[in-house]
């Protein structure tokens, strides 16, 4: 087996495995539907990313063909050698802070414009996190809804989501601030 190496920030074959993991044995298409409604608030991918990394993941012995099913259909789980591997990047693995934002560029650059156009942009930009945040939060109380927090299991995803909720709020303190600070200093010119 070859050991995989990762590069800065999380692999797809991590998501793959974690979620493999958390619900069980997945069809490629069982695990693309459940990486739309889970993951996918923190990590994209599509489905013509996710067949060809378990395809992958299979050769290098992290997942197996459990089952295959009508026209061809292959039911995937995590082997021991995946858990290791799932476990060896939880415990060991120094995540990336650095983020590739647009958000961030356009934060950074928006003093090249006038202080009313900064602020259209900036308005813009917390309309867009104000609905993010109404997303993330409607999705935890559909989450709170059929969880059952005693099980281990109930809590994946959580520390996640929570995560997103916090961040989106701060995103629209931070857009209120700036404005306020570019409204503030046009006024004083």
């Amino acid at each position: 087996m070859s050991i995989p190496i990762y590069a800065a920030g999380m692999s797809l074959r991590i998501a793959l495995l974690g979620l493999l993991k958390a619900s069980g044995p997945s069809s490629g298409y069982d695990l693309a539907k459940k990486f739309e409604t889970s993951v996918a608030h923190v990590w994209q991918a599509g489905h013509s990313q996710i067949y060809p990394e378990l395809a992958k993941m299979a050769a290098d012995g992290l997942v197996a063909v459990e089952a295959e099913g009508a026209r061809g259909r292959k039911i995937y789980g995590v082997t021991p050698d995946g858990d290791a591997e799932l476990r060896r990047w939880l415990l060991g693995h120094e995540p990336s802070t650095t983020v590739r934002s647009e958000a961030a560029l356009q934060s950074f650059l928006v003093p090249l414009l006038e202080p009313g156009e900064a602020v259209t942009v900036l308005r813009r930009m917390k309309e867009a996190s104000e609905a993010r945040l109404a997303e993330l939060e409607a999705l935890r109380v559909r989450k709170d809804a059929v969880t059952d927090a005693a099980h281990q299991w109930g809590m994946f995803g959580a520390y996640a989501l929570d995560l997103g909720i916090r961040q989106a709020r701060g995103f629209v303190e931070w857009a209120d601030d700036s404005i306020a600070d570019i409204e503030r200093r046009s006024d004083a010119t």
